[in-house]
């Protein structure tokens, strides 16, 4: 895989905007062509694919369920709570 491309989803990511996703995108492009920017005569096939690319990135984030973290979520009982608190200090 490509490392620039970042993890879109929570926790890595709680606020993915349109520029993340079409970032993510380009770059998938990219390493699949194996060039960083089209000549002119690919430059068509290239924009196409990203967008596509930016489309079903933008449906998979939107149709995935991600567990909860423990790490982020409220502390759920009365002891939870009391550890959370002594942990803190």
């Amino acid at each position: 895989m490509c490392r620039s491309i970042q993890t879109l989803r929570p926790p890595y990511l709680d606020d993915v905007t349109d520029d993340h996703i079409r970032a993510a995108a380009l770059q998938y492009v990219r390493k699949v062509a194996g060039m960083r920017a089209p000549s002119g005569v690919n430059q068509e096939a290239f924009e196409t694919a990203v967008n596509e690319i930016s489309d079903a990135t933008a449906r998979l984030l939107g149709g995935i369920t991600v567990r909860a973290s423990t790490r982020h979520s409220e502390p759920t009982s009365e002891a939870d709570l009391t550890e959370s608190n002594t942990r803190s200090d």
